[in-house]
């Protein structure tokens, strides 16, 4: 069940049109996210401008860089159905560890986020997994969902840039039902975008400059018997 659902919203009612939801913040982490809590319960998106200190993107991008030489070809799926498909996404990425400072700051972020969504909507999110990305010139990621309904226990989506990008590389983000585009946002370092994985296909235009990024899904756990679902 979407946001809008859960709060009896339409979706008619709500995409009036492009580039409604989002928010330019000079404040703290914590209190630009509590401003978009609206937002996010109307629309199930938002794309917060300054949402992370310049230290932060600084270290992270840093990082990033540091460890290019770490990176694979990003795959389709998860787990054993995992696959490769240059025809969908041609991207390379690298996941998060808590062994590095710059990271386990960004995760302990995103972890004060999944508590602020947990007690304003009660999703019960349990996890954060995520994974910097690098689009050179001409990498894309093809249209698709973070997750399908009842199949994936993927229910927000997170992205965040590290650089800003003159021109290309968008990511654009889809109305379902419609196919109608609700934004187009050109990497901008620091901003930092959040979605419902089920509910919005979205898709990276083709890059002209390289960009760097973060992607990220916060979880439910669908796992029985008490075992927990395996993250990536």
């Amino acid at each position: 069940m979407s946001l809008a659902e859960i709060f009896t919203i339409k979706p008619q009612q709500i995409f009036d049109h492009i580039g409604m939801p989002k928010i330019n913040s000079t404040i703290s982490f914590k209190t630009a996210i509590e401003n978009s809590l609206d937002l996010i319960s109307e629309n199930g998106y938002v794309v917060i401008e300054n949402a992370f200190s310049d230290s932060l993107m600084q270290r992270l991008k840093k990082n990033c860089l540091e460890n290019i030489e770490n990176f694979t070809a990003a795959g389709i799926g998860r787990q054993q159905r995992q696959q490769l498909n240059t025809r969908v996404r041609t991207d390379k990425t690298l996941w998060f560890s808590t062994q590095n400072d710059a990271q386990a700051e960004y995760l302990a972020l995103m972890d004060d986020l999944r508590t602020i969504i947990n007690q304003t909507f009660y999703l019960g999110l349990f996890d954060y997994e995520c994974h910097f990305a690098k689009y050179e010139q001409g990498d894309f990621y093809k249209k698709h969902l973070d997750a399908f309904k009842g199949r994936s226990n993927r229910v927000f989506s997170s992205v965040c840039y590290l650089n800003s990008v003159e021109e290309a590389g968008e990511l654009i983000i889809y109305e379902k039902e419609t196919n109608r585009v609700l934004e187009k946002i050109l990497p901008k370092k620091s901003t930092l975008v959040l979605f419902e994985s089920e509910r919005f296909p979205h898709e990276v235009l083709a890059a002209q400059s390289t960009r760097y990024s973060i992607a990220g899904w916060f979880r439910k756990n669908n796992s029985m018997s008490g075992m927990v679902d395996p993250s990536q």
